[in-house]
């Protein structure tokens, strides 16, 4: 088997099938009033590729974000970080959930106040093994396995199956196949992609729906007062919470903690210092900007409880 063709039939595949989301999520971004950013040119930011700092300056490349209030000028609110992937072979399945965890996690932590919706589609082979990792970091999956994949193809008239044993003339068929498809035919093939993985398409779409549409069922404020007691040993810690008179007269306010809690069972635990950063804080919530003012989400006397 040629490398070279190999590859690239590789690599034909999968851009489809990574790319087979995006009909769903413009479709769904238009009828909430969302702006889907995806890989291509922007005017709010630079290059063609999607990019989203964390917290230290770090760059992440993501497939596609689902924004309130942006547009092709302006920069909005995540409200979703959604990544595709394609696998051929399930032994490097675990290292690319890891890839995606990796570009994901450290983002949404620097928007956590607004506690984006974090989505993976997976198309191909994929372990149960990476697919739980993820799943036990709270990302919505979507997985088209490769069977189905196979079973689509071939209703266009395309043998998609390959292994280490495909010879170049098999690859090189299936190549000029694809690239005499007719855009009415790739059409037909999503649709087939869709029919095939039914179940899992709409799960996967009503978790995203119920996290875009979500509401603020509670938000619970706690003025914290008390005065803080250093001990040099455990154990004088532990004598000092067993004579601690819980009675006591109410001391100076230490902090102010919120918990904002969603209809769809999200949370936001957040603590402050004063009294008008917490204001500002619950500020932006009043106004639909649930992301932190940027520069504002360091200060000092500011600490997320996740």
């Amino acid at each position: 088997m040629s490398e070279a063709l190999g590859h690239k039939f590789g690599q034909t595949l999968g851009d489809y099938c990574e790319r087979a989301i995006e009909p769903l999520l413009q479709e769904f971004a238009d009828r909430h009033g969302l702006y889907l950013d995806k890989q291509g040119t922007r005017t709010a930011r630079t290059g063609k590729k999607v990019k989203w700092l964390d917290n230290y300056g770090n760059s992440h490349d993501l497939d596609f974000v689902l924004e309130r209030g942006g547009s092709a000028e302006k920069i909005g609110t995540p409200v979703a970080f959604i990544e595709s992937a394609w696998r051929r072979y399930t032994k490097h399945s675990r290292n690319k959930a890891q890839e995606i965890q990796g570009a994901i996690m450290p983002v949404c932590d620097r928007h956590r106040y607004c506690a984006p919706f974090k989505g993976c589609f997976l198309a191909g082979e994929y372990t149960a093994g990476a697919r739980e990792q993820l799943a036990s970091m709270n990302f919505r999956l979507l997985h088209f396995d490769y069977p189905t994949i196979i079973e689509a193809f071939k209703t266009v008239g395309i043998d998609a199956r390959f292994d280490e044993g495909t010879s170049d003339a098999e690859f090189t068929e299936k190549q000029s196949k694809w690239e005499k498809l007719s855009t009415a035919k790739k059409k037909a093939l999503w649709k087939k992609l869709l029919e095939l993985n039914a179940a899992g398409v709409k799960a996967f779409m009503e978790g995203l729906e119920v996290a875009v549409t979500r509401s603020i069922t509670d938000v619970r404020v706690i003025p914290l007062h008390g005065t803080a007691f250093h001990c040099p040993t455990v154990q004088e810690a532990i004598d000092f919470v067993a004579r601690y008179s819980e009675e006591q007269a109410c001391y100076p306010l230490l902090k102010y903690e919120v918990q904002i809690r969603y209809s769809n069972g999200d949370k936001v635990d957040a603590q402050f210092g004063e009294k008008a950063a917490m204001i500002e804080f619950l500020e932006h919530y009043k106004s639909g900007n649930w992301s932190p003012i940027e520069g504002d989400e360091e200060e000092d006397d500011q600490e997320l409880v996740e």
